[in-house]
């Protein structure tokens, strides 16, 4: 471009020489490296320009990569946030859900001891008379224990129930029977002397009829629901005192009344607390 202008010039000064002074001429050619100085800088601007545009056209699109990354991003997040507030509210619905189970369960827990602080109470104000060393009343683990002395229920080396024994045993019949909510079981014990009589085989005999004596006296003469009641024989085995004096022989010989909560009626009370709750 610039070898165009600078030939189209010099032809214009070729062809008006013969007309034009020096002094014409020197303005001229002044006028022409102006135009060429002009023009060079013309062309740094653009040079420039073009640079500029390039970098501010990078510029764009690392601003709209950005752009599209941020809203990923931000889609994800949001993504990321409504997962976690689902996750949350799953878990608190859980947590309420284990501590309603909690709930209901303590209050079954709750209902059955009082039940069998009830028990422990009637028993106790029915058998106040009985003398301490021939009966005991205990709880272990929410289950009920009513331990009676050998010498009070039978003869030495019989299974035949004296006449005091059926006096307490009607007592503890009728606090049982009134209580719907419990089974029983009956346990004979022995000491570890071997029986010598002829109509028991051995210690296992003997505590069995004794359990069994004890069960049939509660039906048959009070009127106790027999599907309530069971009747195991222990022999030696579950001692609660040494054998080896004739006091720790004595209170092993005994037979213990065990009342039993009824397990299918206390998980009915879960059952029935968990139906209310919904």
């Amino acid at each position: 471009m610039k070898k165009l202008i600078g030939i189209g010039l010099f032809a214009v000064l070729l062809m008006g020489t013969s007309c034009v002074s020096n002094k014409k001429y020197s303005q001229l050619e002044e006028d022409l490296k102006k135009t060429e100085n002009d023009l060079k800088s013309a062309e740094m601007a653009l040079s420039v320009c073009e640079e500029k545009k390039a970098s501010f056209k990078d510029q764009v699109n690392t601003l709209k990569n950005t752009n599209a990354a941020l809203l990923n991003s931000q889609g994800d997040l949001a993504s990321l946030s409504k997962k976690g507030a689902e996750n949350l509210e799953r878990s608190l619905e859980s947590i309420q859900e284990k501590d309603l189970q909690i709930k209901t369960m303590r209050d079954a827990i709750n209902k059955k001891d009082s039940v069998t602080l009830a028990l422990v109470t009637s028993l106790k104000g029915a058998l106040d008379d009985v003398n301490d060393e021939d009966i005991e009343i205990s709880v272990e683990k929410g289950v009920v224990f009513v331990s009676i002395s050998d010498k009070l229920l039978f003869g030495s080396g019989s299974y035949k129930i004296t006449s005091d024994a059926k006096r307490v045993l009607g007592k503890v019949a009728k606090v049982v029977k009134d209580k719907s909510d419990f089974d029983f079981m009956v346990e004979g014990h022995t000491d570890n002397v071997p029986i010598s009589r002829e109509c028991f085989e051995d210690n296992w005999d003997l505590s069995t009829k004794r359990a069994t004596a004890v069960v049939r006296l509660l039906q048959n003469d009070y009127n106790v629901d027999p599907k309530r009641m069971t009747a195991a024989g222990r022999s030696e085995y579950l001692p609660v005192a040494s054998n080896d004096s004739k006091t720790g022989r004595a209170k092993n010989r005994r037979t213990r009344i065990v009342v039993l909560p009824k397990l299918d009626q206390f998980f009915g009370m879960i059952e029935e607390g968990m139906k209310n709750a919904e």
